[in-house]
């Protein structure tokens, strides 16, 4: 898959190591219907089985909107299925298996879904235009592509429950000042910055990034004995490769290191 046809719900750019999704529905407000869950999907596989691929940019096509969460002509046609893939779930990556790291680019409204969305990736960069919100209760329905598991992983606890429970918006700025947004910058800044962030992690080991991200992200519902047993086994996975080996080298023949993710 390599569609850079400016007609396709989801752009896909790879730029050196790091690919570029970018939500392209601007006349629907990036609304996740079924071409884009499957699309999502796909370019997720894709990037996580292509070793040249080492991060992820999510981004939007539109001005002022990330994602408006799902389409709501599938929800009144009580078509939600539609709108996820078996694998992924919602948008076809709510809840797939992935190894590599994903950054959103935010630059406007993530409701709904789409704050579930940008919740998905594993950082944030946004502008100060953005706004994310999980406004389900409104409308008497759950958040139910993971928002309250991720929301409370990236906000205070207090905070999280109020959000889900009122439903109303967290500016940026305050997501930023509270850990749920790495990075604030300005509009015309928003891709540099995140393909910046994308590019100084794919600077990095590929495997140790991956081994490390994951444990990083397991750790919350870990044990002290589960969270050790798992860290000396990534630590023996890593050992084994061929990057382990490299680096050192590398740091020792005074050069940068050429890692293989082997």
């Amino acid at each position: 898959m390599n569609e850079t046809n400016s007609d396709a719900v989801v752009l896909f750019e790879q730029r050196g190591h790091v690919a570029v999704l970018t939500l392209n529905r601007p006349e629907a407000r990036n609304a996740v219907n079924g071409p884009v869950a499957s699309a999502l999907g796909g370019y997720l596989k894709q990037t996580e089985a292509d070793d040249e691929v080492r991060a992820v940019v999510l981004a939007s096509s539109h001005e002022t909107v990330f994602c408006a969460g799902a389409d709501l002509a599938e929800m009144f046609k009580q078509n939600t299925a539609a709108l996820a893939t078996p694998e992924g779930g919602f948008a076809g990556v709510a809840h797939a298996p992935r190894a590599k790291p994903w950054i959103a680019a935010v630059g406007g409204a993530a409701f709904a879904g789409g704050c579930e969305l940008a919740l998905v990736c594993d950082m944030i960069v946004a502008t100060p235009q953005a706004r994310f919100a999980l406004p389900e209760v409104k409308r008497g329905l759950l958040a139910g592509a993971g928002g309250p598991l991720r929301i409370q992983r990236a906000l205070p606890l207090n905070i999280a429950m109020e959000l889900i429970a009122t439903g109303d918006p967290i500016g940026a700025q305050r997501a930023y000042d509270l850990g749920m947004v790495n990075r604030l910058v300005p509009q015309e800044r928003l891709i540099d910055e995140a393909l910046a962030l994308a590019e100084a992690i794919a600077a990095n080991a590929p495997l140790a990034v991956r081994e490390s991200l994951q444990i990083t992200r397991d750790a919350a519902w870990m044990d002290d004995a589960a969270f050790w047993k798992a860290n000396y086994e990534a630590s023996d996975r890593l050992l084994a490769s061929e990057d382990a080996r490299e680096g050192p080298l590398a740091f020792l023949e005074k050069r940068a290191p050429v890692w293989s993710g082997r």
